[in-house]
């Protein structure tokens, strides 16, 4: 399947990269749904690309969101229903009326807010490691806030021992988690994680009814199951999935298995 990254400029007033995969206008012209996919705070699209090898027949988009990777990187316009707006503005200037969508951890708020914002477009949801609320300032916030340009590849390298890995992870692709957090200025590191600490939580600001299925590692030292299981009841009909052995990242530590989730969700 034929893939590309394009660029893209929104009505917001930004200008993203997004990748896709597949043959979008066809597809969206056969009355078909695209998979999208949003990535975490700190990340980039490419955070998607082993997710992506294991659906190779699946139409995907996947932008770099605001301040991140690609994307440009104004000084303001990182708040949680401002960056959902984006995703809101890539989807309309894609052509596209409704996508499923698949949030890894704080990309999966966005997708919440989305979901709230413009129901309209939301087909469906997958959840992967992601927050029922990020109220109130995580513990790595005050190191975040000691940034200052340029970032060092040490302290960004450091940054994610944040995360406990209980599977081997390619260095490659730790190292292209490496190349996504210098790409962004000490200012966006700040401004997109108060962006989020900062929210009302979705579930709280309005009612999710598309089909959800959440996916969830037993060793999520962040995201206690008790959210999401709150998270769940608040979203009529959503499923609860639980990978065992499985820490925060359960997009980086098993994608194979999460390309099967999304394959059992979505098209069988």
């Amino acid at each position: 399947m034929k893939s590309e990254v394009r660029t893209v400029s929104l009505a917001t007033g930004i200008t993203v990269p997004c990748f896709v995969q597949g043959h979008l206008e066809e597809m969206v012209d056969d009355g078909g749904t695209p998979l999208l996919l949003l990535h975490a705070w700190s990340e980039s699209w490419r955070s998607f690309e082993r997710l992506i090898a294991s659906l190779p027949d699946v139409v995907v988009v996947a932008p770099d969101l605001r301040g991140h990777g690609g994307a440009d990187k104004p000084l303001d316009g990182y708040s949680l229903v401002e960056v959902a707006q984006d995703v809101a503005a890539l989807i309309e200037a894609l052509g596209i009326s409704r996508v499923h969508v698949l949030g890894s951890s704080s990309g999966g708020y966005v997708a919440q807010q989305l979901a709230v914002l413009r129901p309209e477009l939301v087909e469906s949801l997958i959840m992967v490691g992601s927050p029922l609320s990020l109220h109130g300032k995580p513990p790595f916030a005050d190191d975040v806030e000691s940034l200052t340009d340029p970032v060092s590849e040490d302290w960004v390298r450091n940054s994610l021992s944040w995360y406990r890995l209980l599977h081997t992870v390619p260095a490659w692709y730790i190292d292209d988690r490496v190349r996504d957090g210098l790409a962004m200025p000490a200012s966006v590191w700040k401004s997109s994680l108060r962006g989020y600490y900062e929210a009302v939580p979705p579930t709280e600001a309005g009612t999710i009814s598309a089909p959800t299925l959440i996916l969830w590692g037993v060793h999520d030292h962040l995201v206690p199951r008790h959210h999401q299981e709150t998270l769940a009841g608040r979203i009529p009909g959503s499923r609860l999935k639980v990978h065992e052995e499985t820490g925060h990242l359960v997009l980086w530590e098993c994608p194979e298995r999460v390309a099967g989730d999304v394959r059992g969700f979505l098209y069988t």
